[in-house]
């Protein structure tokens, strides 16, 4: 193979790479950042904490938040989230300081503040349980766009299906991205530790 050869094919080699460097350059420029959902996601509530004091979704503005919503009477999936939130509180330390969380009760007719306040405490006390009138709050679960419905059980009881997910609450409000139901620990705190920034 000649010098001549050798050097064209550098050439049309060091062009292949400029052309796909610059279609990947233009792409990126093009493809829309992620934003808030501001507008979109939630509603205005007037409920109650666990502590019998009346509550908005003013709670949710001025710092980082997660938001969850469940039940007491849950047999697995709200106790195992409950007790992951807690183990976040822990290995954030001073680092989430910041953070507040906020269990919604998809089933206020049971959950009273009192047995909110019992419930979330046993996982950790930098939980605020929320519950109120049943009407008040499918505002706040339609608002979250969560999925909670009655399900009747055969012994005259019933169960609440419901979304699983924590939902990541910026400072404004805005959604910034959820954790799944046993999402692994290490991408679940680095999704809040990108939420804190």
């Amino acid at each position: 193979m000649s010098n001549k050869q050798t050097t064209i094919r550098i050439l049309v080699v060091l062009m292949l790479v400029i052309g796909v460097g610059a279609i990947t350059y233009a792409t990126l420029l093009m493809t829309p950042q992620a934003k808030p959902m501001a507008g979109n996601i939630g509603a205005p509530f007037t409920l109650t904490n666990d502590r019998g004091q009346p509550i908005t979704e003013k709670a949710l503005f001025g710092h980082p938040s997660l938001v969850y919503f469940g039940y007491t009477h849950c047999p697995d999936v709200c106790p195992t989230t409950l007790y992951d939130m807690a183990g976040w509180f822990k290995a954030l330390g001073p680092q989430g300081d910041s953070l507040k969380a906020y269990f919604f009760s998809v089933d206020p007719e049971r959950d009273t503040p009192e047995i909110m306040h019992t419930y979330t405490g046993n996982f950790t006390d930098r939980i605020t349980g929320i519950t109120g009138d049943p009407q008040e709050m499918q505002k706040a679960i339609k608002g979250w766009r969560v999925y909670a419905k009655k399900v009747p059980s055969p012994d005259g009881g019933y169960t609440m299906d419901h979304t699983a997910s924590v939902l990541l609450v910026d400072a404004s409000g805005n959604l910034r991205g959820t954790i799944a139901y046993q999402e692994d620990a290490d991408v679940a705190l680095q999704k809040i530790k990108n939420l804190l920034q």
